[in-house]
């Protein structure tokens, strides 16, 4: 038997301490934690940056360092700094520097970098090495060179040889989110449909329990399936909760795709061993073509914002045609001014509480008391985005809705009215790259840090 405290869906997000000390003393044989995701869009990867703050960072990774070494047993985090870049892998690794002097720890640490050329990609691209996933963009080998980082999600094998290393932590670049809960039981024989099934049910701490926010569980895992147990005080695990979570972020309901293989959990048992627990059983490792999933962002123009507050019950009234004829005065004077066309820039205004989320999808309703009016400027410099900003700048002030009435004013909650924000990232790869061996794509680190 093996097993898995994770403490967490992902370090950052906080976590019951008193659940992870209940963790700790129930023996477990290694901690495993995520550390980010897709899900905040592709400025993290693309400028290769964390999206939680330094301070809890480390404020909770000292409490999980703590953990390790009174459990006595490794620390793993996939996916460090949300991106999983190498810049974030080694922001990581020197805050784990800082704690280990802190606390007075020895400590062998490896580092499992999955960052990637983009020129040697674009190189396997050429050579026919990259297959597109389904509803991928289109690519070319201009494109790939263009990204200013690209990451591949390592999957159990890259995971087993960063512990290989004996290291007491290892901080890895993009793993898949089940690579590093899979892959210690993986590597010491469990059974391997329950071992991937296992590690997708706990790749987000508590979400497959009756109280998500209480963050930790452990997972039993062994040579028939797993059993999950939820280690908050009031959180339970049940059939539906855990059987729902094949659902998460997932397509298919029974399918999982992962490096070397398909989980299938078609055939998967559910069964409540008490009112807290849940054993699985009966879940399927079908081997396939080795690939890893790649990942890249570029940048896609530069945005600068303005937010003007309407509350004129006109006004609220008729926002979305007021904010029409704003944005179709300022695309004239653009074309006008700077001579850009449409195709080369944009202009979006976004009704924040009438429509701001789902656009023409929004079913309606009452009408607020204000209504907020977000600019987007879109351009391929920060300057143009800048100069469009400027020039919706009056018209978000002062447009009137008829040339016969008195000039309005609306309110512009800041001075200046404009925020350049900077470049804008896309994301512009959803493609599988086939290694020779699958350690190619990916490079170990280990040494030794901190004092006893």
């Amino acid at each position: 038997m093996t097993r898995v405290l994770i403490p967490t869906g992902a370090l950052g997000l906080g976590y019951d301490r008193t659940a992870l000390a209940r963790g700790v003393a129930a023996g477990p044989d290694i901690i495993a934690v995520d550390g980010g995701s897709t899900d905040s869009g592709p400025a993290y990867l693309g400028r290769a940056v964390s999206k939680y703050s330094r301070a809890t960072t480390k404020a909770e990774w000292r409490d999980l360092m703590l953990a390790r070494a009174e459990a006595g047993v490794p620390l793993v985090i996939g996916t460090a700094g949300t991106c999983g870049a190498d810049a974030v892998v080694d922001w990581l690794f020197e805050i784990t520097c800082e704690l280990a002097d802190e606390l007075g720890q020895s400590l062998r640490v490896t580092r499992l970098y999955s960052g990637q050329n983009p020129s040697e990609i674009a190189q396997s691209f050429a050579a026919g090495r990259i297959a597109a996933l389904p509803a991928a963009p289109e690519i070319d080998a201009d494109t790939i060179r263009a990204c200013s980082n690209i990451v591949a999600l390592a999957g159990a094998e890259q995971v087993q040889a960063a512990l290989a290393t004996g290291a007491d932590i290892v901080i890895a670049g993009r793993t898949t989110d089940t690579a590093i809960i899979a892959a210690l039981p993986l590597a010491r024989g469990c059974h391997p449909g329950g071992a991937w099934h296992g590690a997708k049910i706990g790749e987000c701490g508590a979400i497959a329990t009756t109280h998500p926010a209480s963050g930790t569980i452990q997972i039993d895992f062994d040579d028939t399936g797993f059993t999950v147990e939820p280690l908050g005080a009031t959180a339970r695990a049940t059939p539906y909760t855990v059987s729902a979570h094949m659902l998460y972020e997932n397509s298919d309901p029974f399918l999982l795709h992962e490096p070397g293989g398909v989980l299938d959990v078609t055939g998967a048992r559910y069964e409540a061993l008490d009112a807290r627990r849940v054993r699985v059983e009966g879940s399927v490792w079908r081997p396939g073509p080795y690939t890893v999933k790649l990942e890249g962002a570029r940048i896609a123009g530069y945005q600068t914002v303005s937010l003007t507050l309407l509350r004129d019950r006109r006004y609220v009234g008729q926002a979305r045609t007021w904010a029409d004829q704003a944005a179709a005065r300022a695309r004239g004077d653009v074309a006008a001014r700077m001579g850009l066309s449409e195709d080369d820039y944009t202009i979006e205004l976004r009704l924040i509480g009438i429509d701001a989320t789902l656009g023409a999808l929004e079913t309606g309703g009452a009408l607020p008391v204000e209504v907020g009016v977000l600019a987007i400027a879109t351009a391929p410099t920060e300057a143009q985005a800048g100069e469009i900003g400027k020039i919706l700048n009056p018209y978000l002030l002062h447009h009137a809705l008829t040339e016969e009435e008195p000039m309005p004013t609306f309110a512009f909650p800041f001075s200046p009215a404009e925020v350049n924000r900077g470049a804008l990232y896309e994301f512009c790869l959803h493609h599988v790259l086939a290694p020779a061996d699958p350690m190619d794509p990916f490079r170990l680190v280990t040494e030794e840090v901190g004092h006893g």
